[in-house]
Order: structure tokens, then sequence, then C-alpha cells
């Protein structure tokens, strides 16, 4: 029997602007079964210029883009070189997915940034990154790129879902697994939490407070995306473009904005399951919202939800991309075309050392 051992570190930035996640993974695999453990692991927060820099991003011109993408890589890499010192690590590899800017799989285009080349140099180390360029490439969504993960690590649970800056989903159908993205999440919520003076609705409790507004729900669970067939996927400019806009067209208090949200998000969520029980993981930073999972509940009343470990909740895809470049150095397929939409199943990423 050949089992072979890992020792990498994944690192994700979502599109919440909560910070850059960090996880030190060994993996074993032996016989075509992984097992892992998640050991160190930390979120790096981005201080207020760099948020207000990455939110403004998606308006900037082609110049204003390179040199952020220089930028960002810099402070990437310092970020996990200081994650390597600091915990005295010996890695084989880092995955790294960098941080989406722009996503438009529609024109043909996704754009990650800090997976320059420099990256190897200002941490020291071999980096795997820039993961969905390809995928884009072979006409498909870039996106999700986690279900192959959830196929390989998480294969007891019916459904695999995060809710970060976006809710995704992934399941198998017929043989295949099947991901798409379902709805915005924090991207909308925290967008209200902020002018709250808070970064986030703690455990859902402005949503709580609010009353939900039936007009404004119509409209929301009426827009084109939703009567699109999968796979299909979102980027903040659907967010700032169509979904903000649509919402403060409402003469309407802040928290009813977000208890109204809050409402589409959970019932865009049951409506999106193909079968409506066995057990669904909830892992991303909307786990820690019990408002929004306890309205998930009411529209699923027979499903069994599961809210794990916090490394796992918090680090699940620091830990799938870094099974992704680990499949990369093996040269075996890492994105899935039943997921994307993509020509073919391929082994997409870079490695520069």
């Amino acid at each position: 029997m050949k089992k072979e051992n890992y020792n990498v570190i994944g690192v994700m930035s979502g599109t919440s602007l909560d910070g850059v996640d960090l996880a030190h993974i060994f993996f074993e695999e032996e016989d075509a079964k992984w097992r892992f453990e998640i050991l160190e692991c930390e979120t790096v927060a981005y201080d207020c210029a760099w948020v207000s820099r990455l939110k403004a991003a998606v308006d900037f011109n082609t110049s204003e883009l390179e040199n952020l993408n220089r930028d960002y890589t810099g402070l990437l890499g310092k970020i996990i070189s200081d994650f390597i010192s600091k915990n005295k690590l010996t890695p084989n590899a880092v995955c790294s997915h960098g941080h989406t800017i722009l996503h438009q799989p529609q024109n043909g285009f996704t754009l990650q940034i800090g997976n320059l080349p420099e990256i190897a140099a200002v941490c020291g180390q071999k980096v795997i990154c820039d993961f969905r360029v390809q995928d884009v490439r072979l006409g498909g969504q870039g996106a999700p790129l986690v279900p192959i993960g959830d196929r390989i690590l998480f294969s007891d649970y019916d459904y695999c879902l995060n809710l970060g800056g976006f809710s995704n989903v992934s399941f198998e159908e017929n043989g295949k697994r099947i991901a798409f993205d379902i709805s915005p999440v924090n991207t909308v919520l925290n967008f209200y939490a902020n002018r709250f003076g808070k970064d986030f609705d703690d455990r859902g409790k402005i949503s709580a407070s609010g009353e939900i507004d039936e007009d404004l729900l119509e409209a929301l669970n009426n827009l084109d995306f939703y009567k699109k067939a999968y796979p299909k996927s979102l980027g903040f400019e659907y967010v700032k473009q169509t979904v903000i806009p649509l919402i403060e067209s409402f003469p309407i208090s802040d928290e009813n904005k977000m208890r109204t949200f809050s409402e589409h998000i959970a019932f865009q969520i049951a409506s999106a399951l193909p079968q409506k029980n066995g057990k669904l993981l909830i892992t991303g930073g909307g786990a820690y919202n019990d408002f929004l999972v306890k309205r998930m509940q009411y529209f699923l009343p027979e499903m069994q939800i599961i809210i794990p470990d916090k490394k796992t909740l918090e680090f699940k895809e620091a830990l799938i991309f870094a099974l992704l470049g680990i499949l990369k150095l093996r040269g075996e397929i890492n994105v899935l075309s039943s997921v994307t939409g993509a020509a073919h199943d391929h082994c997409s990423g870079v490695v520069f050392s």
C-alpha cells in the first residue's frame, strides 16, 4: 500500500473582506483515501486602507489594477512569510487562492490578485496559485472550485454549503458533483452592518430586530439570476450593480432591509436544494449568524443542519485550496466540468518557485 504525506499551507481571501485565512494542513493519502488535520491557523485582518482599496477595485482601470495586483502580491507574500516564521513551519508548498477583484466568466474574464510570480520570492516558498483563470478559458465559470474537495474530504454529507460573501452549495447528483453559487450573503449583510458601525451582524441580531418587507422580498426573489440553470456563479460586481441598488430603492429602515435580505437568503438556499432532507454541512462566517441559520431551518424542517468544529468552519476553503494545490503538483484533476461548465475536467493552477 502506497502512502503519501503532504505538509502544506492553504491561503484564502474571500469576498466578505474579513481578512486572509491561513491554515497549516497535514494530508495523508493512502489507496485513494484522504485524511487531513488542520494544525496552526489564523485569519489576518485587513487594515481599513486595504478594505477601502479592495472595495473600490471593481471600478479600477487597467493601470490601477496592475498596481493593486503588485502591491497585494507583496502584502500577501509578507503575510504568508510571517505566518511561517511565527509558527516555525517548513511546508512542502503554499497553495494560495488570492483575492477575487473581478469575476465576469460570461465575458471570458476573472481576476484574482496576489498570484504574480513574485509571491514565491516574497514568502520564500514554492507557491501554487491562480486556480480559476484556466477554467474560464475552457468556457467554465471559474467557480466554485471547492466542490472537488467536498467530494474527496466531506463525502459523509449530502450537501456542503458555504456561507461567505456568497452562498454556494455542492452535492452529488447522478454520479456527478454539482455545485453553484446561490445568492449573495455577507457581501450584502456586511454592507448594511457597516452603517451601524459594525463589521458584521453579530449572530444576526440586527437582522432579527427588523421586519420583512414583502415587496422587497418579492423583488429580490424575482431577480433573473435565480431563474438561470447551473452552472452559475456570482461576483461582487453583481452585488454593487444590481442587488444593492434594488434594496436601496425601497424607503425602509436598514434593520428591515437586513431582515428581508436574511429571509431572501434562507428561502433561496432552501429552493436550491433538490432534496429537502439529509445532512447539510455549513461552513464560512455566515454559520455564526444564528438568526440566518434559524431561518434556514424554518424553510428546511427535515434537514439535519450540522455546524462543524471551529477550525473546519472557519478554514474549510483554505483547507480545500491546499488540496487543490497538492492535486496540481500530482498532475491530477482538481476542477470538475460538471461544476463549472468547462469543456472538460482539468488540472488547474500555476506553480512558482
